[in-house]
């Protein structure tokens, strides 16, 4: 018998992923004044050590005013990206893990306070509070402060901070870049109606509201020619009459022809009205959707748990990877539980080979040296 397709290898632009196990960009809220900390070191190195085929950064902010919180990692400046390299550095020390990063603007859910202080929004006047800015100056929530309508100058100058983010990420050697586009911020606000009634051409039809996107994409696909780059979208806003999986198949379409490496498919975040019928597996439709439109590699992600699940995400063709977010910070080690049931291989370092149970002494890879 064959094994199993979850520890395949998969090929994304020249980037070879040992498996189909994606970690995903989870927000930790733990930098300060957008550089990352001992947090992340703990953070990413746990991660990088779980047997996953790649890690991706949490949501990374362009600017200072694009973090959803005051305490979100950012790659504006030398110092940002300094302390960001001193992480990957200690990362890199104990693993070879392949590692993307996330690249993000908040738009109108920006200026927030951290989760476990409540998440609400910051007004400008308040401290760690800023003017936020959108597509249309229309707040996510009615008692927050309403965006400022961005002009075409404040575009721009957005569209060249992912540029120059995605600069420094390629100077320090982070495999591949991805563009958060999804889950209510500022790339998703531009393509949903809901959150955009511009009355110019980058609002009203399809079209128009991916034109700002899309300019956001050509302009980092154009600065890393030879990096793999990947779009996170939200297959569907879960509002009547909001964006939903035809538009994202439309817009995964336009992605692929532009030359887009792979496409990471969630949903919702852009109306506090959305209704999720929650259930495991319950995007896994949305990225079948969009693989069946298109012919890049797509991710599929939200409540995958159970191994046997993940298997049949990649083995039906419903999805080429999958990611998993709460699961492996619930359990650190679920790519070695999910090889050693699937009867897969994972690579652990020396110092965790001898960890694995008798009945599963092929689990581990011995790494080269």
């Amino acid at each position: 018998m064959s094994g199993p397709v979850l520890f395949t290898p998969i090929d994304i632009q020249g980037l070879t992923l040992p498996n189909r196990i994606v970690v995903a960009p989870m927000c930790q809220y733990s930098a300060i004044d957008g550089q990352m900390t001992d947090w992340h070191l703990t953070h990413l190195g746990s991660m990088a050590l779980s047997g996953a085929g790649l890690l991706t950064i949490e949501a990374t902010a362009v600017m200072p005013d694009g973090r959803i919180t005051y305490a979100d990692v950012g790659l504006w400046d030398d110092q940002t990206e300094n302390a960001m390299r001193r992480a990957l550095d200690v990362v890199r020390a104990t693993s070879d893990v392949k590692i993307a990063i996330q690249l993000s603007h908040a738009g109108r859910k920006a200026s927030c306070e951290v989760p476990w202080k409540g998440g609400a929004q910051i007004a400008p006047n308040m401290a760690n509070g800023w003017q936020t800015a959108a597509p249309s100056d229309l707040p996510f929530q009615p008692t927050d402060h309403a965006p400022m309508r961005l002009d075409r100058e404040g575009m721009v100058r957005i569209r060249d901070a992912f540029v120059a983010s995605a600069h420094r990420a390629a100077r320090m050697e982070i495999d591949a870049v991805q563009l958060h586009a999804a889950h209510g911020y500022l790339l998703h606000q531009f393509l949903s109606p809901l959150s955009n009634q511009r009355d110019d051409s980058y609002g009203g039809t399809l079209e128009n509201r991916m034109r700002f996107p899309l300019e956001v994409f050509d302009a980092v696909r154009t600065a890393l020619p030879h990096h793999p780059v990947s779009v996170r979208v939200s297959g569907t806003d879960w509002v009547e009459n909001g964006w939903d999986i035809e538009q994202t198949t439309a817009f995964s379409k336009a992605l692929e022809a532009r030359g887009c490496d792979a496409i990471h498919v969630s949903s919702g975040g852009v109306s506090p009205r959305q209704n999720i019928s929650v259930a495991p597996g319950y995007q896994v439709p949305l990225a079948r959707a969009v693989k069946r439109e298109t012919s890049i590699p797509v991710v599929a992600v939200g409540l995958i748990t159970g191994f046997e699940q993940a298997e049949a995400i990649v083995a039906t063709g419903d999805a080429d990877m999958i990611a998993i977010a709460r699961t492996i910070l619930y359990d650190p080690r679920w790519p070695w539980h999910a090889a050693a049931h699937l009867g897969g291989h994972v690579k652990a370092p020396n110092q965790y080979l001898r960890c694995q149970p008798h009945i599963h002494q092929d689990l581990f890879k011995v790494p080269s040296s």
